[in-house]
């Protein structure tokens, strides 16, 4: 018979996670699909389109869009690196909702 000592059983992590709304402006120099792309498949992180205002002038993609992230902090820091490595300007604000029981 085996038996186990429960306390030296880890405890569950608990990863904790921020609800985030970002919004980037398109400069031309990145597409808005491509730039999902990367987010989604490339970086692994789920979001939400809020709102998009993008217009494409001679192949090139201009204009601002707001997503809806639910990510660590180390996620998002990886994001805002690539988002300022390729010179696409963005702000960031903490969603807080309060939720009734």
């Amino acid at each position: 018979m085996i038996t186990r000592n429960l306390q030296s059983l880890p405890q569950k992590l608990t990863i904790s996670k921020k609800e985030i709304v970002l919004e980037v402006e398109l400069n031309g120099k990145m597409k808005f699909d491509h730039l999902l792309n990367v987010i989604c498949n490339q970086m692994g992180m789920c979001y939400k389109v809020l709102n998009a205002d993008v217009e494409y002038i001679n192949g090139f993609d201009f204009g601002s869009f707001q997503l809806y992230l639910n990510t660590t902090t180390e996620e998002f820091q990886n994001l805002e690196y690539f988002l300022n490595k390729n010179k696409l300007l963005n702000t960031n604000v903490e969603y807080i909702c309060r939720r009734y029981s």
